[in-house]
C-alpha cells in the first residue's frame, strides 16, 4: 500500500469519528492508502498503529473480512487482528502490517525467489491444515464459475469484436463448451481459497518466522474452492512476470508438498490449467470494465499481458475448442485487446506490459 499526504481528522464523518474515539484513537492524524479496485478505504493512524478499514458498500464482505481473519490466524496464519468493528457503519481497526508488500520488497530489490517460496509454502500451510475449509464462505461451484465468465462475453468481447457481432450467438457457445471444460475443478470445495493471492495483497513480516512471515491482506471475497487457484493468482499475476522459469520451479515445489487428498501432478498441472484459462478470462473482461464503467482506465495497461496468459492457459489446458470460438467471433483478439490500452491511460511511473 502506498500512502498519501495525510488529512485531518475533522474530514472524518461523525460515525467515523465516534468510532475511533471509543477506541482511544480520538484526533490522531490519518494518512490514506491508495485505493485498489474495490470501493473499500484504508487509512493509516500512525500513532496507533493500526489501520481503519471503512467499507459501507459490502457488508456481506466487511462480515467475511472479520469471520476470515479470526479463521486464519487460528490457523497459524498472518492475517491482520481486528481491535474494534462496527459493522453498523462498515467502519474497523485492524493491525498495521507496514509498508512491505511483496511489490514493495521486489522493487526495492528484494529476492523474488525467496518471497515466492514463502508465500508457495503459507498455501501448503492452509491446504494442509484440517481445519483449512472449516469456515462458513460461498462455495466456488460451476455456477459461479460460469457467471464470472459472463464479463468476458459481456465487456471484453464488445471491446475487440468486428462489425455485426452477435453477442448472443458468441455467449451461448462459449459458455457450454466452458461448463463441460471446467467438470475437473467444479465441485471442489477442498480449501480456502483467498482469491486475490498476488504482490499487492501480500506482506513480508520481518519479525515474525516460517508461514507467519508472509502476511495476508484483503481475503474478504474468499469462497471454498480447488486448492490450485491461489497458486494461480500468484503465479501468473497480472501486473508481473516472474523471472525465467520461476513459475515451473514454483509449481514442482507446490506438487512435491501438495496433500495426497488433491491427487497427483497430473491432475494438478490440469487442474492449474484450467484454473488459470477462467480466472484470465474473467479479468479480461474486469479490466475492461474497470476502465468503461468504472473509469479505471489504468487496469488496461496489464491487459497485454492477461490476454497472453489467456492465450497460453487455454492451449496448456487444451481448451482448443474455446480458442476456435474466441478465434471465429472475436478475429485477432489478442491484438485487438492491447490496443484497448494506449499511452493516455497509463498512468506516470507505470510500465506498458
Amino acid at each position: 500500500m502506498t500512502a498519501l499526504p495525510a488529512v485531518p481528522p475533522l474530514s472524518l464523518d461523525p460515525p467515523a469519528a465516534t468510532f475511533l474515539a471509543r477506541h482511544g484513537c480520538a484526533g490522531e492524524p490519518l494518512v490514506p492508502l491508495t485505493a485498489d479496485a474495490s470501493t473499500r478505504r484504508y487509512m493509516r493512524l500512525p500513532g496507533c498503529g493500526l489501520l481503519l478499514m471503512e467499507d459501507r458498500e459490502d457488508p456481506v464482505g466487511f462480515a467475511a473480512y472479520l469471520r476470515l481473519s479470526r479463521h486464519l490466524r487460528a490457523l497459524g496464519l498472518s492475517a491482520p487482528r481486528v481491535h474494534g468493528a462496527d459493522p453498523a457503519h462498515g467502519l474497523a481497526l485492524v493491525e498495521d502490517f507496514g509498508g512491505s508488500t511483496y511489490a514493495a520488497c521486489l522493487a526495492a530489490g528484494q529476492d523474488e525467489r525467496q518471497l515466492y517460496e514463502l508465500a508457495v509454502d503459507a498455501l501448503l500451510h492452509l491446504h494442509h491444515h484440517e481445519r483449512g475449509g472449516s469456515v462458513s464462505q460461498p462455495v466456488f461451484d460451476l455456477a459461479t464459475q460460469l457467471d464470472e465468465l459472463a464479463v468476458l462475453s459481456d465487456w471484453f468481447a464488445p471491446a475487440v469484436a468486428p462489425d455485426g457481432f452477435d453477442a448472443e450467438a458468441f455467449a451461448r457457445p462459449f459458455r457450454a463448451l466452458w461448463a463441460e471444460a471446467l467438470r475437473p475443478v467444479a465441485h471442489r470445495p477442498d480449501t480456502l481459497v483467498l482469491r486475490d493471492f498476488h504482490v499487492d495483497n501480500l506482506m513480508w513480516l520481518d519479525g515474525r518466522s516460517g508461514v507467519a512471515r508472509c502476511g495476508l491482506l484483503d481475503f474478504q471475497d474468499g469462497v471454498l474452492g480447488p486448492c490450485e487457484y491461489d497458486l494461480v493468482s500468484l503465479l501468473q499475476d497480472a501486473r508481473r512476470d516472474l523471472a525465467p522459469g520461476l513459475e515451473a520451479h514454483l509449481l514442482d515445489r507446490y506438487i512435491a508438498g501438495a496433500p495426497v487428498r488433491i491427487g497427483g501432478a497430473e491432475d494438478i498441472r490440469h487442474r492449474y490449467a484450467l484454473l488459470g484459462a477462467q480466472r484470465h478470462a474473467r479479468i479480461a473482461g474486469v479490466f475492461v470494465r474497470l476502465s468503461r464503467r468504472d473509469g479505471k482506465p489504468r487496469y488496461l495497461a496489464f491487459l497485454p499481458r492477461v490476454l497472453r496468459q489467456l492465450d497460453t492457459a487455454l492451449a496448456d489446458a487444451g481448451l482448443d475448442e474455446i480458442r476456435a470460438v474466441l478465434s471465429d467471433a472475436l478475429p485477432g483478439w489478442r491484438q485487438r485487446g492491447s490496443a484497448l490500452c494506449t499511452d493516455d491511460d497509463i498512468p506516470k511511473g507505470q510500465a506498458r506490459v
